[in-house]
């Protein structure tokens, strides 16, 4: 396992002679357009190739978010324990099972755990009441909301990929922090080893999400001064009746399907390497 300290920031440059050449940063609506052109595309490669309709997405799969306290293990956790003070009130935007937020719950005052996924919202419930922790609240919510709860840290665990408006997602959330704000991102969008499947599947490379390189690039444009942690993490085994149900999902696949048929056959030749996955988990501070 390693672990790193950056310093990400906005580069100011003093005037220079006409005659020197200089590069521009891009500015804040290109990064912001590229964002959201990525995240337009890839839903509309979704919408394209399709089999199955959309519900609760995270149903079928809400269990594996479950807070599970005897796995001690988590690079990710050790950070955010080291930036939420204790006494501090905790926003988790996008809260899942409550992964994040029910650890937490031990060194905060309180935590506001917020997700829109009722299966997500269930597990998360389950959690508060193993755990009998009485300082966590989960609300039903998609961000931004109107007439939101404020807190000392405000904090987006894989959240903001497939976020097409980040920009307004964003400062609504610096809006929500008293402190500081944190996003938890993997370096390469999380269903990277599926992504590579598409084109045998679907005919057609996959339009990928934004990840961890292009939120820095986004905080640099908007003007954020922000601290990166990058952690690496074990790497794990690889089910294969459990990467077929993902791949499945995220291919968008009806069961049995001819396209189906044929992602069986190809992970029966081969199954995708374990992988050690790099997370960075972003900080940057809000001015008061």
């Amino acid at each position: 396992m390693r672990s790193e300290h950056l310093r990400h920031a906005a580069i100011v440059r003093p005037p220079v002679a006409s005659a020197v050449v200089v590069d521009e940063l891009p500015a804040r609506a290109e990064v912001l357009a590229a964002w959201a052109a990525r995240v337009r595309a890839n839903r509309e490669q979704v919408d394209r190739h399709r089999e199955v309709q959309d519900g609760d997405f995270y149903a079928p799969v809400a269990s594996t978010f479950r807070y599970q306290p005897e796995q001690t293990a988590d690079p990710v956790l050790d950070a955010l324990e080291a930036m939420v003070r204790p006494g501090e009130d905790l926003l988790d935007i996008g809260s899942g099972g409550g992964r994040y937020a029910l650890p937490l719950a031990s060194r905060a005052r309180r935590v506001i755990a917020l997700d829109p996924s009722p299966a997500m919202l269930a597990i998360l419930r389950d959690g508060i009441a193993a755990t009998h922790a009485t300082n966590v609240e989960a609300i039903m919510a998609r961000w931004p909301m109107a007439d939101p709860p404020t807190a000392d840290v405000t904090l987006i665990a894989h959240v903001a990929y497939d976020i097409e408006e980040i920009g307004p997602f964003l400062d609504a959330m610096e809006r929500a922090a008293r402190r500081l704000c944190v996003a938890v991102l993997f370096e390469l969008p999380p269903p990277h080893a599926i992504d590579a499947l598409w084109p045998a599947i679907h005919g057609e490379p996959r339009a990928t999400l934004p990840a961890l390189p292009e939120f820095l690039a986004l905080q640099v444009a908007r003007g954020r001064l922000c601290d990166v942690r990058l952690v690496r993490l074990p790497a794990a085994p690889v089910d294969p009746d459990a990467f077929l149900a993902r791949a499945r999902r995220l291919l968008w696949l009806r069961e049995d399907s001819e396209k189906d048929r044929a992602l069986r056959d190809s992970l029966h030749r081969e199954l995708p390497q374990p992988r050690n996955p790099q997370i960075g988990v972003v900080s940057w501070s809000i001015s008061t």
